[in-house]
């Protein structure tokens, strides 16, 4: 099931952060610019964030990885 395009809420929630919280956005911006792949900068940026978004829902390198595949 889909949820808002996304493969699931969680994916979403973490998408929606990551695209307009200005710090995670930067982070972002600076992960990609700095690694390689878009595999090893969901890596890195899962070892900078917190366990949870804001919202409850957990970063994990699948949902970080979708994140950045827009940007």
């Amino acid at each position: 099931m889909k949820y808002n395009g996304h493969k699931n809420w969680n994916h979403w929630n973490v998408s929606l952060w990551i695209g307009n919280d200005e710090g995670l956005y930067e982070l972002a911006k600076a992960a990609i610019r700095h690694t390689r792949t878009r595999e090893m900068a969901a890596e890195y940026m899962l070892s900078a964030l917190p366990t949870h978004t804001p919202d409850g829902a957990p970063y994990s390198k699948t949902s970080i990885r979708a994140a950045l595949r827009e940007m």
